[in-house]
């Protein structure tokens, strides 16, 4: 530790000299006026950092002094030659007017002597010169300060120079590692020089002592700053706590303290069995989980109650000395939902009514004769609850088939089953209602393309006349059905077929002669008939 002190004096002392000899040279100070003033001068001269030189600038002044701080590792210098046509370098470089040139500085502390040469067209030459001094760094906080095992208390800070920790017996030596905020500082860790960010093994007294760590930091410039570690050791066989204990799945309630000896749980109903793990603080103390010897930081199952009941699991460290801490966690398992409600019912093809709430367990569906199959969705509110359709089991929000429905005239039963994890059943029913055939033969409207029908037309009214003019010679009768699932037919083809409600039939006509149209609608129950006939009769003249 004395030879660098020495080194960075010696550094001064040469400076020193080095100023000496230069203000003997250059004349700074008192005498550096020169009263004719230099043949080639300087109109402005400049350095940043610090912006400031001593003395202040005059052209008639060629010798200068600067201090930067410890950190500047360059300076700028900027010079302006009073004559356009002189030229000048600066620290050896070529400058131009008012041209910031950078000069790199020796590493702290240091001094550097920057020349600036002028010359104009007749060869005269002045050279004005700047020591700029670069002080030793005074900087003696550390950056980071950790103890292993630890933590420090307080947590680390630069400006915290006193700390403790708490250890327990089995350990006999800790790693201390500290780290310079200046690099060029030195460091000593319990009296031994220590590089930084350098881990350092510390052997500790016997169980039940403290040791005092001292960490010295020395500035460059000589200045000094101590940080004091005090680390208590626990004595032998007298430590009982756990040092770490963790419960999966779940989360401890409260977070995990040592000096803390219960804890809660909570999981869901579907969770039978836990892991619990517990590493103790103390190597010579004994582990217990339940009754049973476990090594620490060893995993132990461990199964719980049916849903609804609390399990305690009791984790016991026995210290060397015999004294005991028995720590208790709490496992509260869930009791199993009793939500047996569907969250969506929906049917395909059709509508329910009512519409569809979780409460409403009847329903109704009205579908078409023709419609022999249903699709019936259900979807379930609790995911872990179980579907049924039917009797069938079936996944929630997977689509169900019915088919086939009960033949028209009969409703289809259809039963949706919840049942929830508790056990408990709810019902949903939806009745498909399947009408009979319509016997439903009528149409609904005729018309011809000439002339009137005679009587105007009515459903109940099958035999109609039509007179049309000579000039007429063709005839198209339209007629649509009352129930649109019946058949019309005209001169035995359909002219529209089941679902569809309009169809015509077209004939040439007879000069003076009368032409017969039938159409026929057969209703839906194919037993049922009903024909509408039209004489169209066509003049002769």
């Amino acid at each position: 530790m004395m030879g660098r002190p020495f080194t960075i004096a010696m550094q001064y002392l040469a400076a020193i000299v080095f100023i000496a000899l230069g203000l003997g040279t250059y004349g700074c100070g008192d005498s550096a006026t020169v009263s004719e003033g230099p043949p080639v001068r300087l109109s402005s001269l400049a350095v940043t950092p610090p912006g400031a030189l001593q003395p202040d600038f005059s052209s008639n002044v060629t010798d200068y002094r600067a201090t930067v701080s410890t950190t500047d590792s360059s300076v700028i210098v900027r010079a302006t030659p009073e004559s356009s046509t002189a030229t000048m370098t600066i620290d050896g470089q070529p400058a131009g007017t008012d041209q910031g040139i950078s000069v790199t500085l020796d590493l702290a502390p240091s001094t550097k002597s920057i020349f600036i040469r002028i010359t104009d067209q007749s060869g005269a030459q002045t050279t004005y010169v700047v020591i700029v001094t670069r002080p030793a760094s005074s900087n003696t906080d550390l950056r980071s300060l950790s103890l292993s095992p630890g933590p420090l208390n307080p947590a680390f800070r630069a400006g915290t120079t006193k700390y403790t920790a708490q250890v327990g017996s089995g350990t006999a030596r800790v790693s201390v590692t500290a780290t310079l905020q200046d690099p060029t500082a030195a460091l000593d860790v319990d009296g031994q020089g220590t590089i930084s960010g350098q881990a350092r093994a510390i052997d500790l007294g016997d169980p039940g002592s403290s040791k005092d760590i001292t960490i010295v930091v020395t500035a460059p410039n000589g200045s000094l700053k101590s940080y004091l570690v005090t680390v208590v050791r626990a004595a032998l066989g007298g430590n009982f706590n756990l040092g770490k204990l963790t419960v999966s799945p779940g989360t401890l309630d409260p977070s995990f303290k040592a000096s803390t000896p219960r804890y809660t749980v909570n999981v869901g109903s579907g969770t039978d069995r836990v892991v619990v793990t517990a590493t103790r603080q103390e190597s010579s103390s004994t582990l217990q989980v339940n009754g049973q010897v476990a090594n620490s930081g060893q995993a132990r199952t461990i199964d719980l109650q049916d849903p609804g009941l609390p399990t305690d699991i009791e984790i016991l460290v026995i210290a060397q000395n015999g004294s005991r801490q028995p720590y208790v966690i709490t496992m509260n398992r869930a009791a199993l939902s009793a939500d047996n409600n569907l969250k969506t019912l929906s049917v395909s093809p059709g509508t329910l009514t009512p519409t569809f709430t979780p409460d409403q367990l009847p329903y109704t569906v009205d579908v078409a004769t023709g419609v022999s199959s249903l699709t019936v969705t259900a979807t379930v509110q609790d995911s872990n609850a179980s579907l049924m359709i039917n009797g069938q089991g079936i996944s929630s929000g997977q689509p169900r088939e019915i088919s086939p429905l009960a033949p028209p005239g009969s409703n289809t039963l259809i039963a949706i089953l919840v049942r929830a994890p508790s056990g408990a059943e709810k019902t949903y029913t939806v009745t498909v209602k399947r009408p009979l055939p319509s016997s439903d033969a009528a149409l609904s409207a005729l018309t011809v393309s000439a002339g009137t029908l005679n009587p105007g037309f009515a459903a109940g009214t099958i035999n109609y006349t039509v007179n049309v003019p000579a000039s007429v010679d063709s005839l198209t009768v339209t007629a649509t059905k009352s129930d649109p699932n019946a058949v019309a037919s005209a001169s035995g083809s359909v002219i529209a077929a089941p679902g569809v409600a309009t169809g015509s039939v077209s004939g040439p006509l007879g000069l003076g002669t009368t032409t017969l149209f039938t159409i026929t609608v057969t209703a839906q129950d194919g037993v049922t008939t009903r024909p509408y006939t039209i004489n169209v009769f066509r003049d002769s003249r």
